[in-house]
């Protein structure tokens, strides 16, 4: 049985949960504490050496890390990944830059303020401007579309939908962003997440 290793707060590790229920896939979660140093244990390292949650074993013993990895592998042959291959691009796309511009500003802030404690005042100014950013350029895209790729959702919708949803623990507010906010919505019901 494929085993998932994980920190439940985290949006990255849920994206890998979430894909595994929507898919109905029988799988092990370990919770993995990253605040406890969980993730530098010797047992842990063996598993992911950079030491980062999520990270997978497969039935066959092989390893996996970097949620947006994992849950390509997990979709692959699914409808969550566009058959055009144009379209499976920009999904690529969207996960790039969700990596590199959406979740190092709301992650980042989310993380400063719920798990370790910081006040408003206390969080960088420029990591704010970057998560309004971000969401402005999310905003725009859903304004024109349902989905952020094609007809559908993709790994694209579940990858932006995991932090996204809880900006709000960052001080983003989403009333700012309503087609954001539908987006959620047609996202958790995809996906099955409550």
């Amino acid at each position: 049985m494929l085993t998932v290793y994980g920190d439940i707060r985290s949006g990255n590790c849920l994206k890998v949960k979430w894909m595994l229920d929507r898919l109905g896939r029988d799988y092990r979660w370990v919770e993995t504490d990253v605040l406890s140093g969980d993730t530098r244990s010797t047992v842990f390292l063996a598993t992911n050496p950079a030491g980062q949650v999520p990270a997978v074993v497969l039935d066959d013993g092989r390893t996996l890390s970097q949620s947006n990895a994992i849950i390509g592998f997990l979709a692959e042959g699914t409808e969550f990944i566009p058959a055009d291959p144009y379209l499976r691009a920009r999904m690529y796309e969207w996960l790039f830059w969700e990596q590199y511009s959406h979740e190092p500003a709301i992650a980042v802030v989310r993380f400063q303020r719920l798990l370790a404690g910081k006040r408003a005042d206390e969080i960088e100014p420029k990591l704010m401007d970057k998560g309004r950013a971000a969401l402005a350029r999310m905003e725009q895209a859903l304004e024109a579309s349902d989905w952020l790729v094609g007809d559908g959702p993709t790994l694209a919708d579940l990858a932006l939908v995991a932090y996204t949803r809880v900006a709000h623990e960052a001080d983003f507010d989403l009333m700012d962003y309503p087609a954001i906010v539908r987006w959620i919505g047609r996202v958790e019901d995809a996906f099955g997440i409550a």
